[in-house]
């Protein structure tokens, strides 16, 4: 009775979870959540950035902290919805911004360093951007503007050049030399003639554009020193000397005169002028800061009472002027300049102010970070990878409910309802932590399903034994749970290591993968462990469950066919995966394998045509951006002799401005959807690698200290080898099938680390458990009916894993292909490998031990015949104890009882195997049994 309460108790508590996942899917809920999609799953951009210090500066986790900052700060502007920005080990930072609408322009502005200058104005103004009278003078075209110091550019090395097209508004640039310059106008397609200027020696293009209040320039109603801004759409055009590499503190003039580093963050925010209550914005400098900008005021405040006008410092972010607020010159306690903070004022708006403060507090990056990868996925790409995905999930969930059903009956029902618990509470649990769901992420909900069902399974075969050895449901039921917790344990906590580590290390669309994983690994445990058992003790009550058909477990088992000897022929199975290894082997030295973009860098592109289109004509749009090398692959149905409608492109890494050209030419010319652009440098592929190789190591020790702590070293050593077999031949796979290596394919192979090991233990758990059974039988008998006890289980845990990993193969899109080929593949081999690596190793290395060398070669059991005859004849081995000499006095000679009943018919070990008794005493008749079977008598 009060295990029948805790069953209506624990019930009662999942029908009430459940109901608050209902709620929390409900639209209109008080507790309504939605799932976030990444940007792979609605469309986005996703970019990598790295830091790069200075010579001799340090890189700190205050300054990645304060950049990341900075960075949010950035993005903020652009409006996009629950932005993904984070630190990436020790030097990255990972920006994520699912469903922007522009990601030319997104990658554009935090690509950027954004290192602020300011500039004392008047001085650092030149040639026709100065007027004869000392005041700034604005230009409408940037071509005139060029064109008046053309005779300058030639006089120096040019800073670069620009080119303009034929009505001389539109243009590109600045480029590093002509014909760069040219090719990029070409890109653009500016129409002909081509015009390009040289920008002269320590110079630079400075704009003011319609989003500020005014620029500087000449206009007699602004005072001369003031000009509205331009129109909507166009800028004004300044040139300021600009040499950076000049000493500041000493020579006022270099330009610009400060930079962002000379500003202190902590200090510098808007706030309002006690006084007058206007809005204000402070500024606060370091010491060197401080002592340049009191420099500079300085002597500003002397020439603008010389002038009798006043006297600008304009603050330049990205080459565009966000203020020029200016100098008193009628204060007289200006004379010195500015010491120590300055306050800004004079400001229309608190809106200005704050935008303002911003620009100065987001232009100071501590360092300077490169682009190292971008990606952008079109909306429609993302939708139909969504479609995908769920299409798969929902198949794989359907055929392993099936399974079930067909093998297990009334508990294969109760396994599938258990399914659907599991897969509401993965739902709430996505939900309730905030989890974005990705690609790789869909990837490893799919397996879950299979190992949620897999912790089924081993308790199920568990309970089939019980029944067959005559408890009753119920009694069979609670020793299932019992005796199946612990091999369900291990199992998963191994699977829950590799994910851990591949969660540490991986980039950031593996750690979706390696998240879901591990909360459904964890989920699986608490609906298998809990939730199956609840239901299955209330039913247990009931007389008309007491029944052996309603779980399929009347009768013997019928899998004797695979009862054969597995230890005697395991130099068999050693050679057959020698040979798969050599053929591996041999393809990896002369072919190699097809490493992807993530390992080798560069640029690589797929897209989708309305309609077929030549290769020749994707090539030729290739050579049009300069990337005549690029290997170009049509993919999936061909429409005639080279037409497609899927292709890639894979290049030499492409500049930001080149990757953004690259995708409005895919949709002006081809009208491409489905598009996808990856940009990844060679050294962040090369620590992908790293990170790879990092990951395998790790997981691999973890590994080992675990077995080795659950089941003692011996056990581990064939776990490891057996690993290692599983690797090399999935590695050895790839190199023959060409297949592409990628990130998702270092996550699959860490995952068939952990996976494939289920199985394995799941054999080593019985062995275990059989050992202390079997104390007169040689360690070859212990495996092999270990094994014969576990086959089933092992054969169906691996089947009904692949079930959902097919169906993410057959139906998701290409990159969960890609994932799905190499769990295939693992999978396989793990099964495989448990059984004919990992417990014939496991045996020759317990052989060698004193205990288990006195037993070798005693009940070596036969299999049936190939012709399915009676076993062939033992020969005489010798028993427990064996090598004692015949004339040893201590030599125990058999009890007349004992030969009477070795005389009697005795059931082979395959039918002990087949029905494994449960009680003491049947345990008791069991070695009873065991010792009957086996060849008495002394070698002679």
């Amino acid at each position: 009775m009060t295990n029948r309460r805790s069953h209506l108790i624990l019930v009662g508590l999942i029908l009430a979870a459940l109901a608050g996942v209902v709620a929390l899917a409900i639209p209109g809920s008080p507790i309504h959540k939605k799932v976030t999609l990444g940007l792979d799953l609605q469309g986005g951009l996703e970019v990598v950035l790295k830091a790069q210090p200075a010579k001799g500066q340090k890189l700190d986790s205050a300054a990645l902290d304060r950049s990341v900052s900075i960075m949010r700060q950035r993005v903020d502007k652009l409006g996009v919805s629950e932005p993904e920005i984070r630190k990436q080990g020790s030097n990255q930072i990972v920006i994520e911004l699912a469903g922007v609408h522009d990601p030319a322009k997104a990658a554009s502005i935090i690509g950027k360093t954004a290192q602020l200058e300011l500039y004392d104005l008047e001085t650092s103004l030149t040639g026709p951007s100065l007027s004869a009278t000392g005041n700034p003078q604005q230009e409408t075209s940037l071509f005139k503007l060029l064109s008046a110091v053309q005779t300058q550019a030639k006089q120096g090395k040019p800073e670069g050049y620009y080119a303009f097209g034929k009505n001389k508004q539109k243009f590109v640039g600045p480029a590093a030399d002509r014909a760069t310059a040219r090719r990029l106008a070409k890109q653009a397609k500016l129409k002909p003639p081509i015009t390009v200027l040289a920008l002269p020696q320590n110079t630079a293009v400075i704009t003011c554009d319609s989003t500020e209040v005014v620029c500087p320039g000449n206009s007699g109603q602004q005072g001369g020193n003031t000009v509205p801004p331009p129109p909507p759409g166009q800028s004004y055009y300044y040139l300021f000397i600009h040499n950076p590499d000049k000493k500041l503190v000493d020579d006022i003039k270099g330009v610009p005169q400060m930079t962002g580093s000379d500003l202190k963050l902590s200090g510098t925010r808007q706030d309002f002028d006690p006084t007058t209550n206007e809005p204000v914005v402070l500024m606060q400098f370091t010491g060197s800061g401080s002592h340049k900008f009191q420099a500079v005021t300085a002597e500003e405040y002397a020439r603008g009472r010389n002038r009798q006008t006043p006297q600008h410092f304009a603050i330049v972010l990205d080459g565009e002027i966000r203020s020029f607020p200016q100098i008193d010159y009628t204060k007289s306690d200006l004379a010195g300049g500015i010491s120590g903070n300055a306050e800004i004022s004079g400001i229309k708006s608190i809106g200005e102010a704050k935008d303002l403060a911003l620009v100065l507090q987001t232009g100071a990056l501590p360092v300077n970070f490169v682009q190292i990868e971008r990606t952008d996925v079109s909306a429609t790409l993302g939708k139909d990878s969504l479609n995908e995905a769920k299409k798969a999930a929902l198949i794989g969930l359907l055929l392993v409910a099936v399974f079930l059903l067909v093998l297990y009956r009334f508990l294969g029902l109760v396994a599938v309802i258990g399914l659907g618990i599991y897969a509401a509470f993965l739902y709430a649990a996505i939900l309730l932590f905030h989890v974005t769901l990705t690609l790789p992420g869909f990837a490893g909900l799919i397996l879950t399903i299979g190992v949620a069902a897999d912790a089924n399974v081993v308790i199920f075969e568990r309970i089939k034994e019980e029944v067959r050895t005559g408890k009753s449901v119920r009694a069979a039921i609670a020793a299932g749970y019992a005796k199946g917790f612990h091999t369900i344990i291990d199992a998963n906590v191994v699977t829950l290591i590799t994910a851990l580590v591949l969660f540490a290390v991986a980039t950031a669309g593996v750690k979706g993968f390696a998240l879901m994983l591990i909360i459904g690994t964890v989920i699986s445990l608490v609906t298998a462990v809990a939730a199956t058992r609840a239901m299955l003790g209330l039913l247990s009550g009931f007389a008309w469950f007491d029944n052996p058909r309603f779980m399929g477990a009347e009768g013997q088992q019928s899998a004797k066919w695979l009862q054969i000897d597995f230890m005697r022929r395991r130099y068999l199975w050693f050679a057959i995966s020698g040979a798969i290894i050599v053929i591996g082997a041999v393809s990896l030295g002369v072919r190699g394998l097809n490493f992807g973009i993530d390992f080798k860098g560069g640029t690589q592109v797929t897209f989708k045509t309305p309609s077929p289109v030549s290769l020749t004509d994707v090539r030729n749009q290739a050579k049009d951006i300069g990337q005549s090398d690029a290997v170009i692959q049509g993919r999936g149905k061909t429409f005639g002799s080279d037409k497609y409608e899927n292709f890639q492109m894979r290049m030499k890494s492409l500049t930001s401005a080149e990757q953004n050209r690259l995708d409005q030419d895919l949709n002006s010319r081809f009208h491409a959807a489905n598009r996808q652009i990856t940009n990844v440098s060679s050294s962040f592929g090369r620590q992908i690698a790293r990170s790879a190789i990092v990951a395998v190591i790790v997981s691999l020790l973890l590994i080992v200290l675990y077995i080795t702590v659950r089941f003692g070293l011996t056990f581990a050593g064939p776990v490891i080898a057996a690993l290692l077999h599983d690797i090399i031949i999935t590695v050895g796979v790839y190199s023959l099938t060409g297949r592409e290596v990628s990130n998702a394919t270092v996550a699959a192979v860490l995952t068939v680390l952990g996976y494939s090991i289920y199985d394995t233990i799941i054999i080593f758990d019985r062995i275990r458990e059989n050992i202390p059974l079997m104390r007169r039988s040689s360690f070859a008998t212990i495996a092999n009916v270990s094994l014969w006890e576990t086959i089933r289980r092992s054969l169906a845990t691996t089947f009904i894993t692949l079930l959902p990993i097919a169906a993410l193969f057959i139906f998701g899109g290409a990159t969960l292909k890609d994932f799905a080929f190499a769990l295939l593949v693992g999978i396989v081999s793990g099964a495989y490998s448990s059984i004919f690596i990992a417990a014939p190793l496991l045996t020759m290395l317990k052989e060698r031990e004193p205990e288990f060398a006195r037993r070798k070669g005693i009940d070596e059991p036969e299999g049936p015949e190939p012709d399915g005859g009676e076993p062939a004849r033992r020969r005489p081995r010798l028993r427990w104890g064996g090598g004692v000499p015949a004339t040893d006095p201590g030599t125990v000679v058999l009890e007349e009882a004992e030969q009477a009943a070795a005389a009697e018919p005795s059931p082979s070990l395959g039918e002990i195997a087949a029905n494994p008794p449960a009680s003491a005493e049947a345990k008791r008749e069991r070695r009873r049994q065991r010792r009957r079977a086996r060849p008495h008598g002394r070698a002679r």
